[in-house]
């Protein structure tokens, strides 16, 4: 990649004031590219710009709104391979999950493409003669996206599709760890029939440009994912401008495997969940709660599955888990292994740093065994390819550890029995919940978020949306006048 890649204010592309390199966790020496920092001034631009286009947008025929969503959804899907190796090679997912994500992007697109044709309002009859009542919802206005870095293009969809869909103007903030992503989906977007400034992309520091949007009385709603400390500091500042807000933060997710259990079925999803993505996931299993009964051959099994994952370059043939993201990610992770040692728990298998042929940020898968939930590494979220095994005596008590955080994202349990499954999908205090399945994968047509420190704010995804991106107006109607 050449030059540098800009941000996209009122319907241009515009020059930052400053740059950074953007650079392949899988092999340093490979730079992705350069990439425009906006500035305050610019940020004030776009917020403007949003709010003038976004009263024409309101008022656009539904179709031509139908339309602009389907052609960035096709495009998305039929481009799967070409940016789905952009995706896996900024981020370091393996290459076959950076083209699935850009595909599930597509369909976020297509999805509410054909939600926009769907605004049916209802009617009423007052209790007072001779009134009728009209419910109808609007745009919420101008909405702030802030999207992570993990899934760079999927959740900044599963937010920009419905806020666009549903008639709104958006300035989208992406993580600076992965601009690429950010950068060819705008381009996507902007090539579409929408209004001057109704899309603006604002690449740049948190500490800045991220601040200044949560902060601005011109933003009607925030949509935002990332770590509770931020979520918690985007509550603070938008609460004295009454800012709507939906935020997915941390978690803590856990699989609990049953005395019943298929052990190859529970092993095969442990690892799905605990290390796609390099455990880079929000709905990642990081605890693993087994029976005692059936503990000694899991653990046995799933040491072994870890062993046998193939690190590699994200862009390789074969490769099942690719590098951390950054440096700094990495490290962290580091010391959550020294940490998870330190409280007494046993390193398995993994957890170091692993110098391959090209210079990344290479981690082992690891694995955890005699942890206990009160551990600092069962707390808090690792966002690691590290899992933690958990034994446990019963049913009773795995339920009572799946519960026992401070999070409640997903959870998730391996059981032969119908009746236990049944029970444990009612009383998982998580907003998703599986059976049979890893904690990790959802779909886009139905509700996504979660409960405690989790998620704050209406659900995402599915009509639940709707709930987010549109208000409720009620009107009454009184018959005219007799002639």
């Amino acid at each position: 990649m050449t030059g540098i890649s800009r941000n996209y204010i009122a319907g241009r592309w515009v020059s930052g004031a400053d740059e950074i390199e953007n650079r392949n966790p899988s092999d340093l020496s490979d730079l992705v590219g350069v990439y425009a920092q906006a500035d305050a001034a610019q940020l004030d631009e776009a917020l403007a710009a949003a709010r003038a286009a976004q009263g024409e947008w309101a008022h656009a025929g539904l179709e031509r709104k139908q339309a602009a969503l389907m052609a960035i959804g096709s495009e998305l899907m039929a481009r799967a391979d070409e940016l789905g190796q952009l995706l896996s090679r900024e981020e370091g997912k393996p290459l076959a999950e950076g083209r699935g994500e850009v595909w599930r992007a597509g369909q976020f697109f297509t999805y509410y493409a054909h939600e926009a044709l769907r605004q049916l309002g209802e009617n009423a009859d007052s209790v007072r003669d001779g009134i009728e009542v009209d419910i109808r919802r609007e745009p919420v206005g101008v909405v702030a996206v802030i999207s992570p870095w993990n899934f760079p293009v999927a959740t900044a969809s599963w937010k920009i599709a419905p806020a666009l869909a549903f008639g709104n103007a958006v300035v989208w903030k992406p993580a600076n760890l992965t601009p690429a992503s950010a950068h060819a989906l705008t381009e996507i977007i902007a090539r579409q029939d929408l209004p001057a400034g109704l899309f603006n992309l604002v690449m740049g520091p948190g500490r800045a440009v991220g601040q200044r949007l949560v902060e601005s009385r011109a933003i009607d709603a925030i949509s935002f994912t990332g770590s509770v400390p931020v979520g918690r500091g985007i509550a603070a500042v938008a609460a004295p401008n009454f800012t709507r807000l939906q935020m997915e933060m941390g978690s803590k997710n856990a699989l609990a495997v049953m005395e019943d259990a298929d052990l190859d079925l529970a092993v095969t999803t442990a690892l799905g969940g605990a290390f796609g993505g390099t455990g880079q996931k929000c709905t990642a299993s990081s605890r693993l709660i087994v029976h005692d009964k059936v503990h000694d051959a899991f653990a046995e099994k799933l040491v072994a599955g870890a062993r046998a994952l193939k690190v590699g370059h994200a862009l390789a043939e074969g490769t099942q888990m690719g590098p951390v993201v950054s440096a700094e990610q990495l490290a962290e992770n580091l010391r959550y292994v020294e940490l998870g040692r330190a409280e007494g728990a046993e390193l398995a298998c993994g957890g170091e740093r692993l110098t391959l042929e090209h210079d990344g940020h290479y981690m082992s898968p690891g694995v955890f065994l005699n942890t206990k939930n009160t551990m600092q590494i069962n707390r808090e979220e690792m966002f690691a390819p590290l899992a933690a095994v958990i034994r446990v005596g019963s049913y009773d008590e795995a339920l009572a550890a799946v519960n026992d955080t401070e999070f409640g994202l997903t959870s998730g349990i391996v059981t032969r029995d119908l009746a236990r499954a049944t029970h444990f999908r009612r009383n998982a205090r998580t907003g998703v919940v599986t059976v049979n399945l890893p904690t990790a994968g959802t779909d886009y047509h139905v509700p996504f978020g979660g409960r405690g420190q989790s998620s704050y704010g209406p659900r995402e995804q599915g009509t639940h949306a709707r709930e987010f991106y549109t208000t409720v107006k009620t009107a009454y109607i009184a018959a005219g006048a007799p002639a």
